[in-house]
């Protein structure tokens, strides 16, 4: 379901709006609020769609409720990308970050990340992040963002880490998330139409996120991934079968550095 309509939100300004799903994130998500409360910058919201856990994940998420900017959203099992856009339909912040329930933000995320977006003057912008295992300790290396993103370096490669961007939805109004996608790289179409939206991003260097390197999912697995970009990039982007084929290049050849 595509509902990339411009229109002209009512936004509170300044506030942001933290969208998080949650599937049966019971093991993760305390660390992962704990971060959201710990930010310098107070302006927020906090919106976690639980999309049909089966675990403990609500109430964990219900014992943080005493807090008034977070919400619970929950919604019948139907992946991510409708779990996300359940909470960009109810979200009323200037701003918008994605966040998964398994990873994390330090604690001058959004205050370093505003100051950024209002210092470059676009609508969208990320930062680099570590890398984190499974108990929480540092592994690889961490990936420092690109300091300039265009909308063409974004149709061989994802320069935006999710858990990094930050979109102003100020000018254009929300940007929601393609459903036809079902949950396979709809966060790197979601970044490629927010980029398109003025053609450029900015990318802080400055560490300021942790991603969650989970053994078993669908990110560890290179291998797995190489014909699902193909279809990507032919559909999505609508790429001939040779420059379809070289940006699977490019971008393997950017996995193999990025987890060397």
């Amino acid at each position: 379901m595509k509902e990339n309509k411009k229109i002209k939100d009512k936004f509170v300004p300044g506030l942001v709006s933290i969208i998080m799903p949650c599937y049966n994130g019971e093991k993760f998500i305390k660390e992962t609020i704990e971060s959201v409360l710990a930010q310098t910058y107070v302006s927020w919201e906090l919106l976690i769609i639980d999309d049909g856990s089966k675990d403990g994940s609500v109430d964990i998420i219900k014992s943080y409720q005493q807090d008034q900017r977070i919400k619970l959203i929950q919604q019948a099992n139907a992946g991510s990308a409708a779990a996300r856009n359940n909470g960009i339909r109810q979200s009323k912040g200037q701003y918008m970050a994605l966040l998964d329930s398994d990873d994390l933000w330090l604690p001058e995320f959004l205050e370093k990340q505003i100051n950024f977006i209002k210092k470059k003057q676009v609508v969208c912008v990320c930062c680099s992040y570590s890398r984190i295992d499974e108990d929480s300790n540092d592994i690889l290396r961490p990936v420092i963002a690109k300091s300039k993103i265009t909308s063409k370096d974004m149709q061989a490669i994802d320069y935006v880490g999710t858990l990094t961007g930050l979109y102003d939805q100020s000018k254009y109004g929300k940007i929601y998330l393609r459903e036809e996608l079902n949950s396979l790289l709809d966060d790197y179409a979601f970044f490629v139409d927010v980029i398109n939206l003025e053609g450029i991003a900015y990318g802080n260097p400055e560490i300021l996120a942790k991603y969650r390197f989970r053994q078993g999912s669908m990110t560890s697995n290179k291998r797995k991934l190489i014909k699902k970009h193909y279809v990507f990039y032919r559909t999505h982007f609508g790429q001939s079968v040779l420059q379809s084929m070289v940006s699977v290049i490019k971008w393997g050849t950017a996995g193999l550095i990025k987890y060397r």
